[in-house]
Formats: C-alpha cells, sequence, structure tokens
C-alpha cells in the first residue's frame, strides 16, 4: 500500500521520523518547493518556441533581402562568438589556436583592404587561405577515421577508453568545420575587397613595360622553375598570351574573379587550359546547406538562447 499522501506531524524532527515518515516528509517538501513550477516550465517552453520561430523567419527574410549583411554580420558572429564561450568556460586550447588564426588572418585582412592593392597580395590571400582550406580539411578526415576505427574497436589496440578516442575524434572534426567555414567566409570577403580594389587602382607592382622572361606578370618576383619543369614548392604557369606566373599569384588571381583576363595585359584568355583548381568553387547544394548549418549553430543560436534566457530573467522566469 502506497503512504506517500499520508499526513506527516511537521512537530516531530527527522531522527524521530520513522523510515516511512522520514519519505513522505521529504517528499512533501519537494513538491511544495516545486509548486507551480509546472506553469512556470510550460511558459518558458513557450518563450522558447516562440523565439525560435520568430528568429528563423527574421534571419530568413534578412537572408533574402540584405543577403550582404546578412553574410557580413553571420562572419562577424562566427568569428567572435565561440572565442567569447571558450573564454568564459576556460577554453584555452580553443582560444589559443583561434588567437593565432586571428592574428595572421587580420594581417592578411589588412592587405586585402589595401589601395591599391599590391601586386602579390593575391598571392599572400590564396597562400594562407589554401594553407587553411587543407588543414581543416585533413582535420575532418583524421577526426573522421579516428571516429570509425572506434566504432569498430580499434582503439581497444592502444586505449581501453574509447570515450577518449571519441572526443579526440570529435575535436578534430570540429575544429576542421569551424575553420574550413570561417576560413572559406574570409576568403570570399578579401577576394571581393581585392577585385573591387583591382577594379578601381593601378595594382602596385605590377611591371608595366616589357615583361622579363624570368619574372612573375603579377607580383614582378623572379620565377622559380621554368613552366616546363616541376616546381618543389610552387610550379610556373604560361597563360595562352605567353605571360608567365608563379603558380600561386596566378591562382590568388582567379580566386579573386578575374578569371578569363591576364593579370599583365588584360588580355582574354582561357583559364581553363591550364587546368587551375579553385578549392572555394563549391556549388553542391549539401555543401551550402553545412555552411549555412554550422553559422546558425555557432553564431546565431548561442545569440538566440541569450535572447531567451533574457525574457526568463525579465519575467522572472529564472
Amino acid at each position: 500500500m502506497n503512504h506517500l499522501h499520508d499526513p506527516v506531524d511537521f512537530n516531530k524532527s527527522l531522527e524521530e521520523m520513522s523510515e516511512d515518515e522520514r519519505v513522505r516528509f521529504l517528499h512533501q517538501q519537494m513538491h511544495e518547493k516545486h509548486k507551480g513550477h509546472d506553469d512556470m516550465h510550460a511558459l518558458m517552453l513557450l518563450i522558447l518556441l516562440s523565439v525560435l520561430i520568430l528568429s528563423q523567419f527574421g534571419l530568413f527574410e534578412w537572408k533574402k533581402r540584405h543577403y550582404k549583411s546578412y553574410l557580413l554580420v553571420s562572419l562577424v558572429a562566427l568569428w567572435l562568438i565561440p572565442a567569447a564561450i571558450s573564454v568564459r568556460n576556460f577554453w584555452w586550447r580553443f582560444v589559443f589556436f583561434w588567437s593565432i588564426f586571428t592574428m595572421i588572418t587580420c594581417l592578411v585582412l589588412q592587405r586585402s583592404f589595401e589601395k591599391p592593392p599590391r601586386g602579390n597580395t593575391p598571392r599572400l590571400v590564396y597562400k594562407w587561405f589554401l594553407f587553411i582550406y587543407k588543414l581543416s580539411y585533413a582535420l575532418g578526415i583524421i577526426g573522421y577515421i579516428m571516429m570509425m576505427m572506434t566504432f569498430v574497436g580499434f582503439n581497444l589496440l592502444f586505449s581501453h577508453s574509447p570515450q577518449s578516442w571519441m572526443d579526440v575524434s570529435l575535436l578534430f572534426i570540429f575544429y576542421g568545420l569551424y575553420y574550413g567555414v570561417l576560413g572559406r567566409d574570409l576568403s570570399e570577403l578579401c577576394t571581393d575587397k581585392i577585385a573591387i580594389h583591382i577594379g578601381y587602382y593601378n595594382i602596385e607592382g605590377i611591371p608595366t613595360k616589357t615583361l622579363p622572361k624570368d619574372l612573375c606578370g603579377l607580383c614582378a618576383h623572379k620565377l622559380f622553375v621554368s613552366e616546363n619543369d616541376q616546381g618543389v614548392i610552387e610550379d610556373t604557369y604560361k597563360l595562352p598570351c605567353e605571360h608567365t606566373f608563379h603558380e600561386f599569384c596566378i591562382r590568388g588571381w582567379l580566386i579573386v574573379g578575374k578569371k578569363q583576363v591576364c593579370p599583365y595585359c588584360k588580355e582574354k584568355v582561357d583559364m581553363k587550359k591550364i587546368s587551375l583548381f579553385n578549392p572555394w568553387e563549391k556549388p553542391h547544394l549539401l555543401y551550402g546547406q553545412l555552411l549555412d548549418w554550422l553559422r546558425y549553430l555557432l553564431a546565431w543560436q548561442p545569440l538566440i538562447l541569450f535572447i531567451v534566457q533574457g525574457i526568463n530573467y525579465i519575467f522572472g522566469l529564472e
């Protein structure tokens, strides 16, 4: 028989009560403490759902009507909010790597915003963000392989704790996705600025007279190898107009949107003939959806939850 709802003599101390009375007493105390909380929890859930729905509608309309400002604010939020959360929670490893990435990227951004741009700026932008692209891709692949190895039990050869392997794999995947998305958005910002400035200014450093065969037509620095040799660091490419460039210089030129024009003579050329791959050209729908999901998860979701907590605090629901 259940005695939980039987009355309890509150004049007794806990030591004087029997075991059943003590259980009933503690149960009634907990019931009194949480009395009315069901209504409060229902109201908090209603506020959460309302803010989520309204925020989704607002973000959709903002993205539809003012796409550039939406991307810029999303980029800033994606860049700063995870770092602020990490500082608050003392996740110093993330703060350390984020600080290194931020310092170097700010230097690249500063070069990209120069008026007029220097001849080696496209090369610098390309090399840095290509490095971030390859690093993030490698981290994602390593994390995925480690996760699959944990699922099949391969980790038992080295450790009896699958949780540690899973934590490391998820950490690698997170770093790969986060810096991959952030690097891609920042590279687009840099290249857009360079492309705009190239349209209005003469690029500083590009040779203006006869181009010597051993100089790059974009940065005016000496070529490492001829176009027929295999380079250790980078190759040399010759366009159909017979002008030659460092591999990273011409790749940097491509990602600023100048895909069919020679940087030196401005002649229209078919860049497809030199088979240069642009890693940021990702037309796949799934890839774009992944980027939007990550932006929402890391940039907008913390802001939405912060707004919900503020509303709950105003109404005294905490």
